[in-house]
């Protein structure tokens, strides 16, 4: 049965999706493991200058004499259009990275990424992609193409960009997916943001939904793909910063939304799909995601996580936020957020972009 988001969920058994706290679990798992990787590849803190600005820095590079985006009187690379990054030394890993960008290209036989192709000739747009590739590997360049190749490959197979442009039934996916732009996020550098609602009540049919894998894939994906190419990476001005050394501007919202949805059954189908696509989005789609929001949850998983968050680090914690009501995201993501999530916007159907 279909649902209406954003009211309080009553815990009643209705469809089986994939069980929040396993979701939850797992990647929360991965992002502290992420953070530990972190945390050990920073160097021993000092009293002089130079300690305060390497001390979030990987040890294998000294980070350039910057904090977040203000580079200062920093030198500055600058391209055919004009745009601007910082310059960076030979040994530095992003250097490394680009000077290697025609031989990996090659090699995977392809050079598009969420609609940048990846050249030397555009070295801010191309860097804009491997700064996403390194900080989702702790500035390791060896890890990062790996990552690198593998995602060329993939997409080369798999074309998210004509998925998302594809035609899918509305029987299978009517209601499950929309993308929302936020207006006022707080401490957000962006005047606008981009979110994912995805709205498991509304399915209506497991089997139909879920039964086809790679069908419900490629429609996910090409919904992913869709938000990602909303996030300002093919205009954007502001190069990204080092591994630990400030906020990527390019990353949305994830909003997955539980109302009417049992927490007692999983089924099957649901939780295959669900595996699938975690697993997808982690390989193929790193440092895209800003914050992740489990909304309409039953009381009794808001505490399980609570209980979760007392063994993992403080940063691991801020990605994901579990609420039990969906008026309550307008508190996180503020006024900009559809009518039945406490924002002042109309409702998710009517503002949310959809798959056709």
């Amino acid at each position: 049965m279909s649902s209406e988001p954003g009211k309080p969920s009553t815990g009643e058994p209705n469809i089986g999706v994939t069980n929040v706290g396993d979701q939850a679990a797992d990647l929360l798992e991965k992002q502290e493991q992420a953070a530990k990787q972190q945390k050990e590849s920073e160097p021993e803190s000092g009293t002089g200058d130079k300690d305060k600005q390497t001390k979030d820095a990987p040890s294998a590079y000294v980070a350039p004499e910057t904090k977040g985006q203000d580079f200062g009187e920093e030198k500055k690379t600058e391209d055919a259009g004009g745009l601007t990054w910082p310059e960076t030394g030979p040994d530095h890993p992003l250097t490394k990275f680009f000077e290697s960008v025609p031989e990996l290209t090659e090699e995977a036989g392809y050079d598009e990424v969420y609609g940048i192709q990846l050249r030397k000739e555009d070295p801010f747009r191309t860097k804009l992609i491997l700064q996403k590739f390194l900080r989702a590997n702790a500035g390791e360049v060896e890890k990062a193409r790996e990552q690198l190749v593998g995602t060329l490959k993939w997409r080369k197979e798999f074309d998210p960009v004509k998925a998302m442009s594809e035609s899918f039934e509305k029987e299978r996916f009517d209601g499950l997916g929309y993308i929302v732009e936020v207006d006022g996020v707080p401490e957000s550098a962006n005047k606008v943001d981009t979110a994912t609602f995805n709205i498991y009540g509304a399915v209506k049919d497991n089997k139909k939904t879920f039964g086809d894998l790679d069908g419900f894939l490629r429609w996910r994906v090409g919904l992913m793909e869709r938000s990602v190419h909303k996030l300002g990476l093919s205009t954007g001005t502001r190069p990204i910063p080092d591994f630990g050394q400030g906020p990527d501007p390019y990353q949305g919202f994830q909003v997955h939304d539980y109302l009417q949805v049992s927490f007692l059954r999983m089924d099957p189908d649901a939780k295959a799909a669900s595996k699938k696509t975690i697993e997808t989005f982690q390989k193929y789609y790193p440092e895209t995601l800003s914050r992740k929001f489990f909304v309409n949850v039953p009381l009794v998983m808001g505490w399980l996580f609570a209980a979760m968050k007392l063994f993992v680090a403080k940063e691991t914690v801020k990605k994901f936020t579990v609420l039990s009501y969906g008026a309550d995201l307008a508190g996180e993501l503020g006024k900009g957020v559809p009518k039945e999530y406490g924002g002042e916007k109309g409702e998710l159907k009517e503002v949310g972009e959809t798959m056709g």
